[in-house]
C-alpha cells in the first residue's frame, strides 16, 4: 500500500460476509453505483426523466466546472467523477464529488501522475466505482493509483499498482474501471510483476473492499496483444456459479469464480485486445470488437454465446454479426433487445435472440460512449460534443433532443467519452467542458430502499482452498496473519479451514498453526511463499521481504541470467551478465515490445538518494538512454540528445528540466539522484560524472516541484536499442 495516502491495512481473520448486494435492482433505488448502472446493462428503472434540455437553462438543473472523460457514479446523494486539472507543472488527475441535488462541490482529491506515458487529455479515463453498502468510492488512476475514499473524501486505503504489481500502461491511456461485488473490489490490468507473475499478462485481481488486502489474482490468458485495453469486469450468475466475466488483452473473454478467481471458461473473439466491456443477460454473454476477425478477413464482430451449460455448451456461439465494428462502446440490453454503438457513431438495435439488426440511427462521426436506456428513452452521447435523447417508434427511432456542447474559449466541440448516469430523476453527464445535471430543477427524489440478498453457503465437501491475503510485502521482523478459506466445487464459501498445515518456503521466519507469519531479522531482500494444506487441498500466498534502507548491490553473488527476486518488472527485461571482469545488471534489446522499461526494487520510501554506475550502448544510429528512479521522479541520461534530464511525467514532461551533457557510449559513469521534501516543495537533484573521477561538489541538475511526489520505490529505467548496464547500486537515507 502506498505510504502517505493511507495507513497499512490490517490483515483480518474475519471470514468474508456471506452477503452480496442484489444486482437485480439498485442497492439504493436511485443510485448509479457503477458505470453501467445498477443492473450492469446500461438501463435504469427511473421514470419522469426529461425528453429535452438546453445549455441556456431549460431542464438544466446545474452545471459544474469539471474536465472529465468517463461516466459518473451516483451514490448517497453525491455524484462523483474523475478527470484532469491544472496547467503546466500543476497538471494532475482529480477525483471530486458534488451534491447531486445542487451541484455544490463536497470534496476533491488530487492525484499526481507519474511513471506513465499517458497524455494529459487522456487522464481520468477509468470510471469510478461506488459501493452500495458503505458508500465508499474507488478510483483507478491512469498512473496506477487504486484508492478507496469514504463518503467524506478521506482515504481509507490505497495501492500504487505500478510499483507494487508491475501494472503496465502506455500512451493510449485506456484504463480499466473497477467493480464492487459483495466484499470484493474487482479490477483487471496488464502487469509484469515478480516471480511467477513476472511475464506480462492481463490479470484479474480481487481486493478486500474494506482493507485493500489482495484476496486473489489470476492469470487466465496468454501473451497480451495490447498493453492498453479497457474491457472492464461484470459479475453474473451463470451455470450455478457467481462469475466475473471480462475481455482480455489477448483477445479472449474469460470467466472466473468471483470468490476464488478459479478459471471456468474462455471464448476466443479477436486478434487484438478487447476494449468493449461484455454484457450478460440471462445465460447469454454479448461481446464485441472492431479488429480483424480470427476466422475470416473482415473487421469487427458482435457475438452472442452461452455463458453457462456443461461441457461443450459453455462458450457455444449463438449468433454473430460480422463487419459491425463496436470497438469501444459497451452494449445496453432491455426487453430482449441489444443496443450497440459502432466506431462511426451509428446506433444499432439487434434482436438479442437472433442477432438480426432491426434499425440503425446515425449519431455523428465518432462512437465511444455507451447508450443508456431509461423511461422509454435512449440517452447516448457522440464523442464530438453531442448528447442525443431518442425514442423508439414503430418504424425505428426518432430524435427528441440533440444538444451540442462547444468550448467557447477554444472554438471546438467538447469531447465526450463517458456515458450518462441516471439517478434521482436526473441525468448526469461528465464532459471535457463541464459536469451536467439534466432534469427538472424542481424535482429531485432521493430514496433509500436498500436490498441485500444472501449468497447461499457452499454445500458438500470442500473442493477448493485459498489463502488470504494472496500477497504481502513485509519488512524484517514484521508479521502478517493468513487465513485458509474453503470453498465447494462451485466456488461458494464453506468458511475458514479448521486444522491446517502451514509451510514457509524461501523466507526466513516462522509460521504457526494459526497462520501467523513472523519474518526473520535478516537484512537481505527475500521472495517466497507460504503454503497451506488441508487434507488433499493446497494453496499458497506470495511474500516479499523488503529491508529498510540503506541498500547496496554489486551483483557479484548472482548467477549469470539471474535477477533480484524481489524486483518488479525485471525478469523479462533485465539479467545479470559478465562484463569487464565482474557481474553487472544488463538491460538487453528485445525483439518485440517496448524498449523503454522501468524496474522497481520494492518498498515505499521517502527522503532517499539512489546512485549507480551506468553504461550506455549504440545500435547503428540509435543510442541508449539510462536512468534512475527515485520516488515518482526519473533522472535520465539521454543518448541521442546528449542531455541529462529530470522529470515526473514522461508524456507531459511535467517539471522536466534538462541540461546538455555530452557522454560516451561504452564508458562507465556514476549517477546520483536525491529527492527531498522541504517546506511542502519537492527538491530533486541529480549529478553525473565519469566513474573513477572525483564526485563533483555541485549538482548537475536541481529542480523544485510545487506538487511533490513524496514517496515511492527506487528503481532503474532505460531505453535499450543496444545494451544498457548498471552496477554498484546504492540507496541511502538522505
Amino acid at each position: 500500500m502506498k505510504a502517505g495516502l493511507a495507513s497499512r491495512a490490517v490483515f483480518s481473520l474475519i471470514a468474508p460476509a456471506l452477503v452480496l448486494l442484489a444486482w437485480a435492482g439498485p442497492a439504493r433505488a436511485s443510485d448509479w453505483p457503477n458505470w453501467r448502472g445498477p443492473n450492469q446493462n446500461g438501463t435504469s428503472a427511473e421514470t419522469g426523466l426529461v425528453s429535452d434540455w438546453s445549455l441556456d437553462g431549460e431542464n438544466l438543473a446545474w452545471m459544474a466546472e469539471f474536465t472529465g472523460r468517463s461516466t459518473p457514479v451516483v451514490s448517497r446523494g453525491q455524484v462523483c467523477v474523475i478527470g484532469r486539472t491544472g496547467e503546466g507543472v500543476s497538471k494532475q488527475e482529480i477525483v471530486a464529488c458534488f451534491d447531486a441535488k445542487t451541484g455544490e462541490k463536497r470534496w476533491e482529491h488530487h492525484l499526481d501522475v507519474y511513471h506513465t506515458t499517458v497524455a494529459f487529455n487522456r487522464v481520468g479515463w477509468a470510471s469510478l466505482a461506488a459501493d452500495p453498502e458503505t458508500g465508499t468510492i474507488y478510483a483507478h488512476g491512469v498512473a496506477g493509483q487504486l484508492i478507496a475514499f469514504d463518503v467524506e473524501g478521506e482515504v481509507l486505503w490505497s495501492h500504487f499498482l505500478t510499483e507494487e504489481y508491475g501494472r503496465l500502461s502506455g500512451y493510449g491511456g485506456r484504463t480499466q474501471t473497477p467493480l464492487v461485488d459483495g466484499d470484493l473490489l474487482l479490477l483487471t490490468f496488464v502487469s509484469s510483476g515478480w516471480g511467477s507473475q513476472a511475464a506480462p499478462r492481463h490479470r484479474y485481481y480481487a481486493f478486500d473492499k474494506r482493507t485493500g488486502e489482495l484476496v486473489w489474482v489470476v492469470t487466465p490468458g496468454g501473451m497480451p496483444f495490447d498493453m492498453n485495453t479497457q474491457s472492464g469486469p461484470v459479475v453474473a450468475e451463470l451455470g450455478g456459479r457467481r462469475l466475473l466475466v471480462a475481455g482480455n488483452a489477448d483477445g479472449h473473454v474469460y470467466a472466473v469464480e468471483v470468490a476464488t478467481g478459479a478459471k471456468v471458461w474462455s471464448f476466443t473473439l479477436s486478434r487484438r485486445g478487447l476494449n468493449s466491456t461484455v454484457l450478460v443477460a440471462g445465460d447469454t454473454v454479448f461481446a464485441a470488437h472492431s479488429e480483424e476477425n480470427l476466422d475470416e478477413p473482415t473487421m469487427g464482430r458482435v457475438v452472442a454465446f452461452r455463458g453457462s451449460g456443461s461441457g461443450d455448451l459453455t462458450g457455444q456461439e449463438i449468433w454473430r454479426v460480422d463487419e459491425l465494428s463496436v470497438g469501444f462502446s459497451t452494449p445496453a440490453f432491455l426487453d430482449g433487445k441489444l443496443y450497440v454503438v459502432d466506431n462511426s457513431a451509428n446506433l444499432h438495435r439487434l434482436d438479442a435472440a437472433s442477432g438480426k439488426v432491426e434499425w440503425e440511427y446515425g449519431l455523428g462521426t465518432v462512437g465511444k460512449a455507451s447508450p443508456v436506456l431509461a423511461d422509454g428513452k435512449i440517452y447516448v452521447p457522440e464523442t464530438n460534443g453531442r448528447i442525443h435523447i431518442l425514442r423508439e417508434t414503430s418504424d425505428g427511432v426518432e430524435t427528441l433532443s440533440t444538444v451540442r456542447i462547444v468550448s467557447e474559449e477554444e472554438g471546438r466541440d467538447s469531447e465526450i467519452y463517458g456515458s450518462p448516469a441516471v439517478a434521482y430523476g436526473r441525468i448526469y453527464l461528465s464532459t471535457e467542458h463541464g459536469l451536467y445535471c439534466i432534469g427538472n430543477p424542481d424535482l429531485f427524489q432521493l430514496t433509500d430502499t436498500t436490498r441485500v440478498s444472501v449468497l447461499p453457503p457452499g454445500k458438500g465437501d470442500a473442493a477448493q482452498i485459498a489463502v488470504v491475503p494472496a500477497e504481502v510485502r513485509l519488512a524484517p521482523g514484521e508479521s502478517a496473519r493468513f487465513e485458509a478459506r474453503l470453498f465447494d466445487s462451485r466456488g461458494f464459501p464453506l468458511g475458514p479451514a479448521g486444522k491446517a498445515e502451514w509451510k514457509l518456503e524461501g523466507i526466513e521466519g516462522k509460521i504457526n498453526t494459526g497462520g501467523k507469519l513472523v519474518v526473520g531479522q535478516g537484512k537481505q531482500p527475500q521472495a517466497g511463499k507460504i503454503t497451506v494444506r488441508v487434507g488433499d487441498l493446497t494453496a499458497s500466498a506470495r511474500v516479499r521481504v523488503i529491508p529498510p534502507l540503506p541498500w547496496s548491490e554489486d551483483f557479484e553473488s548472482f548467477s549469470e541470467g539471474e535477477i533480484p527476486a524481489t524486483w518488479i518488472g525485471a525478469k523479462v527485461k533485465y539479467k545479470v551478465v559478465e562484463k569487464d571482469g565482474g557481474k553487472v545488471l544488463a538491460k538487453l534489446p528485445r525483439s518485440r515490445g517496448l524498449l523503454r522499461n522501468p524496474t522497481f526494487m520494492g518498498g515505499d520510501f521517502s527522503g532517499y538518494t539512489i546512485e549507480a554506475d551506468v553504461m550506455g550502448g549504440q545500435m547503428k544510429r540509435r543510442k541508449t538512454d539510462v536512468g534512475l528512479i527515485n520516488s515518482g521522479y526519473t533522472l535520465d541520461l539521454l543518448g541521442n540528445h546528449q542531455r541529462l534530464e529530470v522529470r515526473a511525467w514522461t508524456a507531459e514532461r511535467r517539471m522536466a528540466q534538462a541540461v546538455d551533457f555530452p557522454w560516451e557510449m561504452g564508458v562507465w559513469y556514476r549517477m546520483k539522484f536525491e529527492v527531498r521534501t522541504e517546506r511542502g516543495q519537492g527538491v530533486v537533484r541529480g549529478k553525473v560524472w565519469k566513474r573513477g573521477e572525483n564526485e563533483p561538489e555541485a549538482w548537475t541538475l536541481s529542480v523544485q516541484d510545487p506538487f511533490p511526489v513524496e514517496s515511492g520505490s527506487p528503481g532503474l529505467t532505460g531505453y535499450s536499442p543496444a545494451e544498457v548496464y548498471y552496477d554498484n547500486i546504492k540507496v541511502t537515507v538522505n
